[in-house]
């Protein structure tokens, strides 16, 4: 049988004080005087108690929490801002309501709707565009809303991120640079509302503008796309575009799939084929040969994002501006492809 939680006021009597003044104790800018507040923080541990942190927002209106939306739990991406975000929110006495999206742009809706039932202080979302609905619900909100990941056209609130059009416009340069023209681009299909479709656009806006084929493009499997997709486009590639001299994957993990399935059929990389991805994720530094990528820090963006609600928080009329940080995207050409 399941007891009874402990009552502040079961608190109050241990310590003999009052349940006011229990309440005033465990507050971080606590007036109590030091001696009754350790004496009552004792008894706080001695019982187990947990203190009713729903029944304190009431009357204070504050929740401590902000609710954060990431499309995927196990990309080490998303993971890492997560993690420093959580860290940085920590030190203005934050914490987060962590929700999965899957990819979804309908489950974020329904997951932004829940959040805001339970009047989280702040929203983050990685941004691959939103519904009417999410948008209409976050920016009436009125609280701080950070989109991560992607410079959006209309952005809601505040964004910390880059635009993945010119990370790839850039990546796609360099490597033509490098003397490649028959290049391919592997994403996902029906990537319209994510930022591998920014990616896309990138890729192909480069190719126009050096007057190469820019219709090169191979969609396979469902965002995101894997390690298990890229291995799997090879038979494609060789069909479709047999005289390829390097293919530009929409992420590192495909990248990694691809070099592993021509590596397995004898083809040289970067020799006969080159490889290049986006992210830096640790697979693209540590596989044989090394993959060329664009360098994003994810632990950056959670900083960012954690600094600047913290900061909002403490004062609110910072955000009657609103901000835009530009996180940096660096093209890093290795093993995997031709040397200048």
């Amino acid at each position: 049988m399941l007891k009874p939680s402990i009552t502040m006021r079961e608190v109050a009597e241990a310590a003999g004080v009052s349940s006011m003044t229990v309440s005033r104790a465990l507050r971080s800018d606590s007036p109590v005087s030091k001696e009754t507040r350790e004496r009552i923080l004792k008894v706080v541990k001695e019982l187990n108690y947990v203190p009713d942190q729903m029944a304190g927002s009431l009357s204070s209106k504050r929740s401590g929490f902000v609710g954060v939306l990431v499309p995927s739990l196990n990309n080490l991406h998303f993971a890492e801002t997560v993690q420093a975000l959580t860290g940085e929110l920590e030190k203005f006495g934050q914490q987060i309501l962590l929700g999965h999206t899957d990819y979804s742009i309908k489950r974020e809706e329904q997951l932004v709707e829940t959040m805001l039932r339970r009047r989280p202080e702040a929203m983050v979302l990685s941004y691959d565009g939103h519904t009417d609905r999410a948008i209409s619900l976050l920016s009436a909100a009125n609280i701080p809303i950070v989109e991560l990941w992607e410079r959006p056209a209309q952005p809601i609130d505040h964004t910390i991120g880059l635009s993945n059009d010119d990370a790839a416009f850039k990546m796609t340069n360099a490597l033509i640079d490098l003397g490649y023209s028959k290049l391919v681009f592997l994403c996902e299909p029906g990537d319209d509302w994510t930022r591998g479709a920014s990616r896309r656009r990138g890729f192909v806006r480069a190719m126009k503008a050096a007057g190469l084929d820019a219709e090169r493009i191979i969609q396979i499997g469902t965002p995101p796309i894997s390690i298990d997709h890229g291995a799997e486009a090879l038979p494609i590639l060789t069909k479709r575009f047999p005289d390829t001299d390097c293919v530009f994957c929409v992420s590192d993990l495909p990248a990694f799939g691809l070099l592993s399935a021509l590596q397995k059929e004898g083809v040289r990389v970067p020799e006969e084929i080159g490889i290049a991805g986006f992210g830096n994720f640790e697979v693209s530094r540590f596989s044989s040969p090394s993959i060329s990528t664009v360098v994003v820090d994810p632990k950056r963006i959670g900083i960012a994002a954690g600094d600047l609600i913290g900061r909002i928080l403490d004062n609110p009329e910072l955000s009657q501006e609103q901000v835009q940080i530009n996180v940096k995207a660096t093209p890093v050409l290795r093993s995997s492809t031709r040397q200048l």
